[in-house]
């Protein structure tokens, strides 16, 4: 049996990376002679190739674009299996690259986080807050927190709490427009949306089946926390989770409506590349989180 030729794959996710065979030496020490040799040699066995090269571009071909996703993680498992086996001699080290929602990164995996490096000190964190989802594999995460309905991927998936959403607005807009009787009188009432989560509302009552809804009006956001100052202003209706409006609905300034009517339920996920192989730093702080978040956390004053 013929070994694959591991070297060029390095090399190869190297080029794919840089899109350059000059970036690509220059990363690894190499000549750029022996780069473009190494790709060659991986073109003639797999016998086709992986770049369209001219004198201005090098992009991937079509057989190249899957290849070079599977030549990264060839290297990254490698780089987990060097760092794994120096790491069992030694207390964890190095960095870790961790994305999070926006809102709930701020209000809840912020203080987790100074809390993980106080007990850590050789580890550094990367923490990378956004609302839109990343693409972990490609943008080189070691962990991620999602909340939502998961897409079917090859990553690995923990599922740590649910999280409680709801149907909110202000007691002057009620007052304005009236208060909807069930979904369908939502459909005559300004609702705002969450723009990161796409397609209809799903709301169930038990024992009635589940009833969609189609949100629109005055105001899209990619941030939950954006929909809030006009929620206050009596603008409309939205949907949001409690670590957002919390406050807002324990002081009175926003009120739940349609009560009997259940959203979709959804969670907190804890997602990470496909290889089981991580190193140390990376399960130490995957613990903490699967520790400290698998039971929903309370609401924290200033969450909006």
């Amino acid at each position: 049996m013929r070994l694959p030729d591991l070297e060029a794959w390095a090399i190869f996710a190297a080029v794919a990376e840089a899109r350059s065979f000059t970036g690509a030496a220059d990363v690894l020490g190499l000549s750029k002679a022996s780069v473009s040799k190494a790709v060659s040699r991986l073109e003639a066995h797999l016998g086709q190739s992986l770049f369209h090269r001219t004198s201005r571009r090098l992009a991937l071909t079509e057989a190249g674009r899957p290849l070079a996703d599977h030549a990264a993680r060839i290297v990254a498992e490698a780089h987990a299996a060097e760092e794994a086996a120096r790491d069992a001699a030694t207390a964890p080290t190095g960095r870790v690259r961790l994305a999070a929602p926006m809102s709930f990164g701020v209000t809840h995996v912020a203080p987790l986080v100074a809390e993980f490096l106080g007990q850590h000190p050789g580890i550094d964190i990367e923490l990378h807050l956004s609302d839109a989802r990343v693409d972990i594999v490609a943008e080189g995460y070691d962990v991620a927190l999602r909340i939502g309905d998961l897409a079917d991927s090859s990553l690995r998936a923990r599922t740590l709490c649910p999280v409680s959403t709801f149907i909110v607005a202000a007691p002057a807009y009620l007052a304005a427009h009236g208060t909807p009787d069930g979904p369908a009188a939502l459909g005559q009432h300004r609702v705002m949306t969450y723009s990161n989560v796409s397609g209809p509302w799903r709301l169930r009552r038990h024992g009635e089946a589940e009833v969609s809804f189609r949100p629109s009006g005055p105001l899209a956001a990619n941030s939950g926390d954006a929909l809030v100052p006009a929620l206050l202003a009596g603008l409309g209706i939205a949907r949001l989770p409690d670590f957002i409006i919390g406050p807002h609905l324990a002081s009175g300034a926003l009120v739940a409506i349609l009560p009997d009517w259940t959203p979709a339920p959804t969670a907190l996920h804890l997602l990470t590349p496909p290889s089981p192989l991580r190193p140390t730093r990376v399960e130490a702080l995957i613990a903490f989180l699967v520790e400290r978040l698998r039971e929903p956390m309370p609401e924290q004053e200033g969450a909006a």
